[in-house]
């Protein structure tokens, strides 16, 4: 009789409301996870490059680094309003508006990974033939794999929770469901939209963060200690492969 009365008694849990509305949850839960990975990939995207500009040197440095923070300084609801002449009230503009967020975390964490990368690797990479293209893929970003995809898990965390702000435009996922139940003191969907936003933010750092240990072995306790510096590298083998056993070793 409790579980049949508490919608009406608007108890905090009710799994009543989750059974009656379970469409209606799948249905922002699945936007709310598509509008996060849009935004992120698309900020990764956007992120290296803007790494590399600023690795340049000081003039590249400081205006794109101020230029991100700066943008992350901007109220959500000062972001849109800029927005919305040019998007109108779409999902992209909910989706840029979290893309130029995520570039204050994204491009400090992949410069950061980058300048990492010991200047005795690049040169031995360049004696062995490679050019800058070839060196900063099989080479630099690999082993600015650790720091890149650490900012990817906060940018990722932190895009989870910035999503519920686009319920200002109808397409904030959970969040269409947390602010209205906010303003008529709906508990039951505002404890439950809440907290299926936290599972959302862990599970994704849960996951980025076993694909993190996957693609930096190097990096966790117990692995495999380096090749001795005595013996060269095998000659079919990039110089990646071996940076990536010996350098990041010793940060570990």
């Amino acid at each position: 009789m409790a579980a049949q009365n508490c919608l009406v008694a608007n108890d905090w849990i009710c799994w009543d409301y989750v059974t009656s509305r379970s469409q209606e949850l799948t249905d922002a839960t699945l936007e709310h996870i598509w509008i996060t990975c849009v935004s992120v990939l698309i900020g990764i995207a956007v992120s290296v490059p803007l790494a590399l500009l600023a690795r340049r040197g000081r003039h590249w440095a400081a205006p794109v680094l101020g230029l991100t923070t700066l943008l992350y300084t901007i109220p959500s609801l000062a972001m849109f309003s800029l927005l919305l002449p040019v998007f109108g009230l779409s999902a992209a503009l909910v989706v840029t508006g979290l893309v130029l967020y995520s570039l204050t975390i994204l491009v400090r964490n992949v410069l950061a990974g980058l300048e990492a990368v010991p200047e005795d690797v690049r040169e031995a990479a360049r004696g062995m033939g490679y050019g800058p293209g070839r060196l900063l893929w099989q080479v630099e970003l690999p082993l600015a794999l650790p720091a890149l995809l650490a900012g990817v898990r906060i940018a990722t965390v932190s895009t989870v929770a910035l999503t519920t702000v686009g319920s200002i435009v109808g397409k904030g996922g959970l969040g269409n469901l947390i602010a209205p139940a906010v303003n008529s003191s709906f508990k039951a969907q505002v404890l439950t939209a809440s907290v299926l936003c936290v599972l959302l933010a862990l599970v994704a750092d849960l996951l980025l963060l076993g694909v993190q240990r996957l693609l930096t072995p190097w990096t966790r306790a117990g692995a495999r200690p380096a090749a001795s510096p005595s013996s060269p590298p095998s000659p079919s083998s990039p110089p990646s492969a071996s940076a990536s056993a010996a350098a990041p070793a010793k940060e570990a």
